[in-house]
């Protein structure tokens, strides 16, 4: 009896020593799974237009582009800074309403952002204009293409290739073979950056949606529209003189969405 007791009582002890709580230091329990810090490789957080991130919170922006034919929404780009931003100072300044889209031709592109435009006669050839400060020097890369509905920024032939700091043109552009594509690839592309190649993907929008291929590498494309590329074609086919500007002046007005 008294070795049954014995050992009915080691076993109580024994039984709270295993279901009692470790406490560290201050009383505190310190019986808690530890998790394992996760570390995140910023090179590898990617974002809607395929660059790299340098932190993980986007910093795209929306503008919506409203004309009398349809409006329009673009993004701007994380991976082209310099022109996402200076685009977005002159949105929230005003910069463009009332101004004209004042260059259209049909299967490539519908340029605007000329300041000279909000007041032009009808028979002022356009394009000439600036907005103040300097040139945005180039922010080309390799996965940023002109396919149909890229915003990309007009420049002049300034060897640096930097654009202009207000006017931008939309791509329209029209569907190319793989044939083609390469071609326009070696005879304008190449020579622009011998280390870019078109991806297979790139390969397939040019084959099934369109653009300008062969202004790629050559033109900072900074964005693209992402909603309105009917409005696009509207505009695109409207009648124009023999300066590309349209008979009825198309005119803009562009606000920030976020």
């Amino acid at each position: 009896m008294h070795r049954v007791f014995n050992r009915f009582w080691w076993l109580i002890i024994i039984a709270a020593i295993i279901s009692a709580p470790v406490f560290g230091q201050k009383g505190k329990s310190t019986n808690k799974k530890v998790l394992p810090k996760l570390s995140i490789d910023k090179s590898k957080v990617v974002l809607a237009d395929n660059q790299p991130a340098e932190s993980g919170v986007s910093k795209e922006r929306l503008v919506e582009i409203s004309t009398e034919y349809g409006v329009m929404v673009a993004k701007l780009y994380d991976s082209t800074p310099r022109h996402r931003d200076n685009f977005v100072k002159l949105v929230e300044q005003k910069f463009y309403d009332s101004l004209l889209f004042h260059r259209i031709i049909n299967q490539f592109m519908i340029q605007g952002g000329d300041p000279t435009s909000k007041v032009a006669a009808d028979s002022v050839r356009l394009g000439s204009g600036t907005g103040p400060g300097n040139k945005i020097p180039a922010e080309f890369k390799p996965f940023l293409f002109h396919k149909k509905g890229a915003l990309a920024a007009a420049r002049d032939g300034n060897p640096e290739k930097a654009s202009s700091n207000c006017q931008f043109y939309i791509v329209q552009g029209k569907v190319y073979s793989p044939d083609d594509l390469d071609k326009i690839y070696n005879a304008r592309v190449k020579d622009a950056n011998p280390f870019f190649t078109y991806t297979k993907a790139q390969k397939e929008i040019y084959k099934r949606i369109g653009g300008t291929p062969f202004l790629d590498q050559n033109y900072t494309v900074f964005g693209e529209v992402i909603s309105g590329l009917d409005v696009l074609d509207k505009i695109a086919q409207l009648p124009k003189d023999e300066a590309d500007r349209p008979l009825k002046n198309v005119r803009m007005k562009i606000k920030m969405l976020n």
